[in-house]
């Protein structure tokens, strides 16, 4: 017998839980995700700042109106703090310089930056190369926050049940059907929902879960991308450094747990999948770190890969598809996800729910997946 809702959200990472948490004040929300716990393939794998070196204007802006979520979170929300203050180093060569002002100039308007020299680099990160054929000049952003993806996951799954929603994991969608004013969703293990209203919100899958669905895709494209871990330097305390990247997109490196993660911010089409490390791009980040820094990588002690998808613009994806009643798209996060995600969540409580639309940075026709469809 069919389960009925007033919503089905198909995905259990921070965009559909998000989603959920705001939409459960006004329906009965039920979330269905494929693996056993939520943010399984992307959210969970994140490096996880809030800063603003990433992304373009509108996807600074809509960081920006999240960050408040952040701070100041409801009481009830979670009984760990989301995130803690860190500091961001945007460094850069004497051929990059150009880069460098560019990214200043477009970061301005949402943080106070501090503009640094080699001896400054020396200071807040002792490992930076600098000098001739290495960092002469950098911006630091020293209000970022560190966020905890998994206490962002959990605060939104306790919303969502305080307000009467549900969670099902290990709930794979294996298909879905219109069935007069209702849609119709079938799970692997033989469950059967129904609702007049899906939000897709799955991630690297949300093209597949539409073409299921009888529509055809937007065109997202999954991209994975490598962290590693490895030994900071002995006899140096790495808790203080900042989450260091260069101005292009070639490599990030912090401070965790005690040693240190980097990733070469590869970006390698893939199908959706369980993603994992390739030794190509371990290698590549290992290198990138000993170019750009002193250190030597001796021993890698973990790595992992997870999946990031965009649209073909690279901005979000948030609004109803003009080909079939009730079918809402959340989708092509990219990385932006986690550090969006509060505004995102209000922005879809606005179209389904028709409450005050929550942000003057995006109009509803710059999410919509109207704008691939024509």
């Amino acid at each position: 017998m069919a389960q009925h809702r007033d919503i089905l959200i198909i995905g259990g990472g921070i965009a559909g839980l998000s989603a959920a948490a705001e939409l459960a004040q006004h329906a009965n929300v039920t979330v269905l995700e494929a693996e056993g716990t939520v943010g399984y393939h992307s959210s969970g794998r994140s490096a996880t700042m809030l800063h603003y070196a990433l992304g373009d204007p509108q996807v600074r802006a809509l960081t920006f109106a999240s960050r408040g979520f952040f701070e100041d979170p409801p009481d009830d929300f979670s009984e760990v703090p989301l995130g803690a203050r860190a500091s961001v180093l945007v460094h850069a060569r004497e051929d990059e310089l150009g880069g460098l002002e560019a990214l200043d100039a477009a970061i301005a308007p949402f943080a106070t930056l501090e503009r640094v020299g080699e001896e400054g680099l020396a200071e807040l990160c002792p490992i930076l190369r600098t000098g001739e054929g290495g960092a002469v000049a950098a911006i630091h952003d020293p209000n970022a926050i560190r966020l905890d993806s998994d206490a962002l996951l959990q605060g939104h799954v306790r919303a969502l049940r305080r307000r009467g929603g549900t969670l099902v994991t290990d709930a794979r969608v294996s298909a879905i059907a219109r069935a007069g004013a209702q849609w119709q969703v079938e799970t692997e293990r033989g469950d059967t929902f129904c609702a007049p209203v899906i939000v897709n919100a799955a991630g690297s899958w949300a093209d597949a879960v539409a073409v299921m669905a009888g529509l055809g895709p937007v065109a997202l494209t999954p991209l994975k991308r490598t962290i590693i871990t490895f030994d900071a330097p002995a006899g140096m305390d790495s808790s203080g450094w900042p989450f260091t990247k260069t101005v292009a997109d070639e490599l990030y490196f912090a401070p965790e747990s005690g040693r240190l993660f980097a990733s070469p911010m590869d970006e390698v089409a893939t199908d959706p999948c369980d993603a994992q490390a390739d030794e190509f791009e371990v290698a590549l980040a290992a290198w990138r770190m000993e170019e750009r820094t002193s250190l030597k990588v001796e021993r890698i002690h973990s790595r992992w890969a997870g999946i990031r998808t965009f649209a073909p613009d690279r901005h979000l994806v948030a609004g109803f598809d003009p080909r079939a009643d009730g079918f809402f798209w959340l989708a092509g996060q990219g990385g932006f996800g986690l550090q969006t995600s509060p505004v995102m969540g209000r922005i879809v409580e606005a179209i389904v729910a028709g409450t005050r639309w929550p942000t003057d940075a995006v109009r509803p026709d710059e999410l919509s997946p109207a704008r691939f469809l024509g």
